[in-house]
């Protein structure tokens, strides 16, 4: 099991759960679920935001939501 924020650019992992239920809610409503595939598209230069591709359009999120989001490699 692995933070979201651990994942390199171009890899593929699966929603696991999430480490703080006020988070949940605010990923949920943006296609952030647990079992749900994204890929992990882009990382800025200095690591924060990260753009991912889930349920079908990109997000970008802050370092420190990425890091409450915990995933397996697929």
């Amino acid at each position: 099991m692995k933070k979201l924020s651990e994942i390199k650019a171009g890899k593929t992992v699966v929603i696991h759960s999430f480490e703080k239920d006020d988070i949940f809610i605010k990923l949920m409503e943006m296609g952030c679920v647990p079992g749900e595939k994204i890929k992990v598209e882009q990382i800025a230069p200095l690591g924060d935001p990260i753009s991912i591709f889930v349920a079908g359009y990109n997000l970008s999120l802050r370092l420190n939501e990425a890091e409450m989001i915990l995933v397996e490699e697929i």
